[in-house]
């Protein structure tokens, strides 16, 4: 019986395997932190309130800014490192209503140097070595503007006020020693990385991640649940409401809107011959036929002005040199106060004139005569072609 095992060991060495097949399943829990409704939800949420970034960060570089849809993952702060080997900004936003928590924002240096440059007036290539104080201001400015307008668009999609403090910035070199207290709990901890890709014109193509706690992203996810839970309700309670009444034949009655038709998209703003929400449908009628009337020209008789002159000038002199200041006045316009502080190099006014209509001469301020625009040499000039009596 020497070299053959006994029951008892075989036993033994079967309950051993079992034990570590078993190990690595617990391991491999990351995967199951978030559940594909939580990851969709996440995404969803970053996708709305990046796009409403997107357009921000467009009124203020004044070249075309392109965010892809979101990834969404479980991710470790070395990963994080060994996907990001140069010195990145870290922007990060403290949610103060509606939110405990807060998320970070990642851009690469460069990314930086190019958006804070077009802020500046720059045509994105002139570029600095280094990242000044400057520099860190003007993209804490970007963010506070961007992240103020996805927060607006998360207030509208959870229902709730949201509000975020002042972002902070701070350029963050991952491959040395990390302050922990510059990155917060991102550090030593698993986190939730959304990756976007991110073109800016010509200038930029790159990406951008947003890191949220996992806390926070499941009070996100249940947020998001409830606002869809109280849609719905009122979404399956409208076409039952909306169900024609039985027929009469005695009496006709006007039939109520079907389903089908409160089911169909509404019209889009601002679209020529459409309503816009909230005001209520014109109609046409026809006009009553004109009748014959006998119209003529009113007659009037000249004035006898017994005006000379010659003798109304006798003092003019006395004034031929007070200065007076002309003023050529393009058009004019009225904006907001909020219109006014958006105002960036780049910016078209639109005034009220049309393109090729008269340009107002004014003298102290009275308008005095009309006229066109001219190109003397290097200089603007005006044409006079008519002149107003008062």
């Amino acid at each position: 019986m020497d070299g053959m095992l006994s029951q008892e060991e075989i036993n033994a060495l079967l309950g051993g395997m079992d034990s570590d097949t078993s190990a690595p399943a617990a391991d491999s829990s990351s995967d199951e932190i978030l559940t594909p409704e939580e990851r969709d939800a996440i995404g969803e949420i970053s996708n709305i309130c990046m796009g409403t970034a997107a357009t921000t960060l467009y009124s203020l570089v004044n070249q075309k800014v392109t965010i892809t849809t979101p990834s969404v993952s479980i991710s470790t702060w070395d990963e994080l490192v060994a996907e990001y080997e140069k010195p990145c900004v870290f922007i990060t936003i403290s949610y103060k209503v509606g939110i405990e928590g807060n998320n970070v924002l990642i851009l690469r240096e460069d990314d930086v140097k190019v958006i804070t440059d077009l802020m500046m007036g720059g045509d994105g290539t002139n570029l600095v070595d280094e990242l000044s104080d400057i520099h860190m201001s003007a993209i804490c400015e970007a963010m506070n503007q961007m992240m103020g307008s996805s927060a607006t668009s998360l207030s509208s999609m959870l229902g709730e006020m949201i509000d975020i403090s002042p972002p902070s910035a701070d350029l963050v070199n991952l491959i040395d020693e990390v302050d922990e207290s510059r990155v917060g709990s991102f550090h030593d901890s698993t986190f939730v990385k959304v990756f976007f890709k991110m073109e800016i014109g010509d200038l930029v193509d790159s990406s951008i991640m947003q890191l949220y706690p996992i806390d926070l992203a499941k009070e996100l996810f249940g947020k998001f649940v409830s606002s869809q839970g109280d849609e719905q309700p009122a979404q399956q309670e409208a076409p039952a409401a909306a169900a024609p009444p039985p027929p009469q034949p005695a009496a006709p009655q006007p039939a109520a809107p079907q389903p089908a038709a409160a089911a169909a998209p509404p019209p889009m703003m601002g679209m020529p011959g459409q309503p816009m929400p909230g005001q209520p449908m014109a109609y046409a009628y026809a006009a009553p036929p004109m009748q014959d009337v006998n119209a003529q020209p009113v007659q009037f008789q000249p004035f006898n002005m017994g005006f000379n002159p010659i003798t109304q000038q006798e003092n003019i002199d006395l004034i031929m040199d007070v200065p007076l200041e002309v003023t050529v006045e393009l058009g004019r316009t009225s904006k907001s106060i909020k219109e006014i502080l958006e105002f960036a190099p780049g910016t078209i006014i639109e005034l009220d004139k049309i393109a090729g209509e008269p340009i107002d001469v004014l003298v102290n301020g009275k308008m005095v005569a009309k006229g066109e625009v001219v190109v003397i040499e290097e200089s603007f000039g005006i044409r006079v072609t008519d002149i107003i009596k008062q």
